[in-house]
């Protein structure tokens, strides 16, 4: 009986609006997947399945020359008359017939450079001839994994929404998207509308494919979501690859294609292998096969990744358009090994859109009214792409179970097992869950709350935390409590918190707390405590400088319109001086001098305190820009995703009030800039610019002053990135008057080392810098750096070495500066 609905389900999805189908086969009888099928003098129509079969919907019988079009296979033309439907046509392919002519063998200059100059002459011409269209996009996800993991780090990981078999295997992801898509080149906007989404198993439907992402454009320089792969037909090409002219065959048409192997002239440098397909005299892309690797795209996770794009012509613009692409992946992550593909395609090209001013939005993404509840008929008629078997199978396995794994018994079940109380759980922390009422109650364990510091020796800390879900939007409220304790100082530190979020559009959230905490003199926390834990026990390196905080704050946050952020908080705190309780090190207590004192302002004034223990109140404002802000709407979400054309701007107002001591009082006006600029095959540009000015100048609390961002690790594990100056000493300069700084880098990445021989071959980019600060009062400081980034073994690249030159009053320093650019 299984069997026989399994069949019906299938032949429902093969038929309903396909009039014309079949199976596309090689040679041997093996299926081609993705091959294009469509009617003679048109761009769009269908592609095969993983199963090599088809559907190709016809308006009425007649006779029809249909093409059966696929990268390294030639081109089949066959002339059909259909009487009746369903109509079956199958269709074998021959691989091409690719052939070097004398001419180009015996020549001296390499033909495919020739080539390649051209197209790359030719891309704005190319890509002139679609400027302005509009088009229909289905996208079709899939993911599969081989022997998953029964547990990852001692937590069970299911069946993956009953996707495995008994060997643990099986589709872990199916998701399918139907939209309607608007492209302007000048200015560059896009605009997606999705009219269908799907994803196996789960009620929401939300598929995360989007469109303008997936379009993977060699026209483009560079690849940006690849990691910033160069493109084979950049700018700058030549200096990533050799070619070779595989040969040259003739398309449907008579046009003549010539086939381009790629050589990178460096294994692991940013590229693409394979071949590339380009039409002789219009130089214009016809196909692409390529793949890349995670040491090119520097993702590790990456094992290989494989692109193919199939182009056609269009007797209306005279020129080559996209119509297919798929992208293949295999990774490798943590025992976990999925594999899989994303299909496109691109059907009912409109190369003349009557676009209007309010055509194109900040909202580059949205969702059309019940896009996400649409039934199998519905999609059986939209699919462009036949379902496979395996398709099939999951979507029917899925959506039978989806409301049996729904129901409060089956929750529960599940509950049970994950509940279970581990052996590492009181170190490593513990959640338990209610799946059904959608709360869970955690405990966090003191492994990642572990540390030193010479005020409170070897401390820990755990906490509890209660988080209960109010719907399917984003609501939510939450509250725990927190404890830290100080071995050396004998002490605990509670604290207690509650939060409430109402919507995840404008995600207004309310956080509220009292308790006592420990933070650095410096707000902007330029220490990571590990990195001080490690200095400390080691070298007896103890750069940390705290003080206690006992206060109770409130603070609301909101994104009030679309790019503009705000956030309010009001605090009561009783600020106290702490002073060393331990001199235990790991090593010799006389290494390095032994340690400082806990004295940001006096290093051996051990007994002497920064600042004169006191209460105070604080109202901190603050307002972000983020101009011409991007963002996707999806149903009950909205994903910001910003605009690298512009700055973001932020705003802060600080007002410290109701000090016994009215020295103490003081108001902030500060603004920081930061843009980060994507100059494509040149690498990228970032700066900061921070300033700030106090209303008066006056003797306020030393935490109170503008303080920057300093280093003195030679290896920090996490810096405060391009907002760190590299040798400034961390407490050496401070202002309560004004103050600015500035941080300026460029990452060249491969556009100035890989032009040089040999040193090309290590694959390391070359990175730029240049730092200043100014205040009232006080000399400038300047830093000047040339560093090395993407430094490490084959796919694994995450150092980054700097040598950095300061000066400041005169006295020139220089030193070198060892990091994780993961962390950075």
């Amino acid at each position: 009986m299984k069997k026989i609905t399994l069949i019906f389900f299938l032949c429902i999805a093969f038929s309903l609006k396909a009039q014309v189908k079949g199976t596309v086969t090689d040679q041997k009888g093996d299926p081609l997947s993705f091959v294009s099928v469509y009617l003679n003098n048109t761009i769009t129509g269908t592609t095969t399945n993983e199963e090599g079969n088809y559907l190709l919907n016809l308006k009425k019988p007649g006779k029809y020359t249909i093409i059966f079009q696929f990268i390294g296979f030639t081109t089949l033309k066959k002339e059909v008359t259909i009487t009746s439907f369903p109509f079956q046509l199958n269709a074998v392919l021959k691989e091409e017939n690719v052939q070097l002519n004398e001419i180009v063998i015996s020549t001296k200059d390499n033909p495919a450079n020739r080539i390649i100059r051209n197209a790359i002459k030719s891309k704005d011409k190319n890509t002139e001839k679609y400027a302005n269209y509009t088009a229909k996009f289905y996208s079709r996800g899939l993911t599969r994994i081989k022997d998953a993991p029964e547990k990852f780090f001692g937590q069970s990981m299911g069946d993956f929404g009953g996707g495995l078999d008994s060997t643990r295997s099986g589709i872990i992801y199916l998701s399918e998207t139907f939209s309607k898509i608007s492209f302007q080149k000048k200015p560059k906007k896009f605009k997606e509308k999705i009219v269908a989404s799907k994803v196996s198993g789960q009620d929401n439907g939300v598929s995360f494919n989007r469109a303008e992402e997936s379009n993977l454009d060699l026209y483009e320089n560079s690849i940006e979501i690849f990691n910033g792969l160069v493109s084979p037909i950049s700018t700058n090409a030549f200096t990533y690859y050799n070619y070779k002219l595989v040969g040259t065959f003739y398309d449907k048409n008579q046009k003549l294609i010539n086939k381009i192997q790629l050589l990178p002239k460096r294994k692991n440098d940013r590229v693409f292998e394979g071949f590339i397909y380009i039409v002789e005299d219009d130089w214009a892309l016809y196909g692409i096969d390529v793949t890349t690797t995670g040491a090119q795209t520097n993702i590790p996770i990456v094992n290989t990744l494989k692109v193919t794009q199939g182009f056609n012509y269009s007797e209306e613009i005279k020129g080559w358009v996209l119509i297919n692409q798929t992208l293949d992946f295999d990774l490798n992550f943590l025992g976990f090994k999925p594999s899989g593909k994303f299909s496109y395609t691109y059907s009912d090209y409109n190369f003349k859109p009557n676009f209007t001013a309010t055509t194109f939005t900040n909202e580059v993404l949205s969702f059309e009214e019940s896009a996400t509840k649409k039934d199998t008929l519905f999609w059986n008629k939209l699919r462009p792409i036949p379902l496979t078997l395996e398709e099939v199978t999951d979507y029917k396995v899925k959506d039978s179970i989806k409301v049996l794994r729904k129901s409060k018994k089956y929750l529960d079940s599940i509950d049970a097992k994950g509940n279970k109380f581990g052996w590492l759980d009181p170190i490593t922390g513990y959640s338990f869950n209610n799946t059904f009422e959608d709360k869970s109650f955690s405990y966090n364990g003191p492994l990642l709350r572990t540390g030193f510091n010479t005020v409170q020796g070897f401390y820990t800390g755990v906490g509890f935390n209660y988080f209960k879900s109010l719907n399917d939007t984003g609501k939510w409220w939450s509250a725990g409590v927190n404890a830290n304790y100080s071995f050396s100082e004998k002490k605990i530190r509670p604290s207690v918190y509650f939060s409430k979020k109402w919507n995840n559009i404008s995600r207004p959230r309310l956080f509220a707390k009292i308790g006592i905490t420990t933070p650095q003199f410096n707000e902007r926390n330029p220490i990571a405590r590990l990195n001080n834990s490690l200095s400390s026990l080691l070298s007896n390196l103890n750069y940390l400088k705290i003080y206690e905080k006992q206060a109770a704050e409130i603070t609301y946050s909101q994104e009030i319109k679309n790019g503009i952020y705000f956030s309010g908080t009001l605090e009561y705190a009783n600020r106290k001086p702490l002073f060393n309780t331990t001199d235990f090190s790991w090593t010799s207590k006389e290494e390095n001098g032994g340690y400082t004192s806990n004295n940001p302002l006096n290093r051996s004034g051990f007994n002497t305190a920064p600042f004169a223990e006191h209460k105070i109140a604080t109202l901190d404002l603050r307002t972000r820009f983020v101009f011409g802000q991007k963002f996707l709407s999806y149903p009950d979400s909205k994903q910001n995703i910003g605009n690298n054309k512009y700055p973001s701007v932020s705003i802060r107002y600080r007002k410290r009030f109701g000090a016994s001591n009215s020295e103490l009082n003081s108001d902030l006006f500060t603004t920081n800039i930061n843009h980060f600029v994507n100059a494509g095959n040149y690498g990228n540009f970032r700066y900061n610019l921070r300033a700030g000015i106090f209303l008066k100048k006056k003797n306020i609390a030393f935490m109170d002053y503008l303080q920057p961002n300093g280093n003195e690790l030679t290896y920090p594990l996490k810096t405060a990135g391009i907002s760190s100056f590299g040798l400034l000493d961390y407490y050496k300069l401070y202002s309560n008057d004004k103050y600015a700084e500035a941080h300026l880098e460029h990452n060249f990445r491969g556009a100035i080392l890989g032009k040089i021989p040999l040193l090309n071959k290590l694959n390391f980019y070359l990175v730029a810098g240049s730092k200043a600060m100014v205040m009232e009062d006080a000399k400038p400081y300047t830093e000047y750096s040339v560093g090395l980034d993407n430094l490490g073994f084959g796919k694994w690249r995450f150092l980054r070495l700097d040598y950095v030159m300061s000066n400041y009053n005169g006295v020139s320093e220089n030193g070198f500066l060892f990091r994780f650019s993961l962390f950075n």
